[in-house]
């Protein structure tokens, strides 16, 4: 698996179960999925990703969009 597309899984599990815990826990959860939201969106102007860059320190094979 290559870091494009870990950081799309990554953040689609990370949506799915913030949208879970807010329906469960407390809205407030819906904070996270716009911040995971909001860093898709940063990281599609300005091609910098912090998870990309974590996963590349780790030894994980590049993709071709980070």
């Amino acid at each position: 698996m290559n870091i494009d597309r870990f950081v799309m899984a990554f953040a689609g599990t990370v949506v799915l179960v913030s949208v879970l815990l807010a329906v469960t826990v407390s809205i407030n959860w819906l904070f996270l999925t716009a911040f995971v939201g909001l860093n898709l969106l940063q990281a599609s102007f300005t091609r910098f990703c912090p998870l990309a860059a974590v996963l590349r320190k780790l030894g994980l094979k590049p993709g071709e969009a980070f």
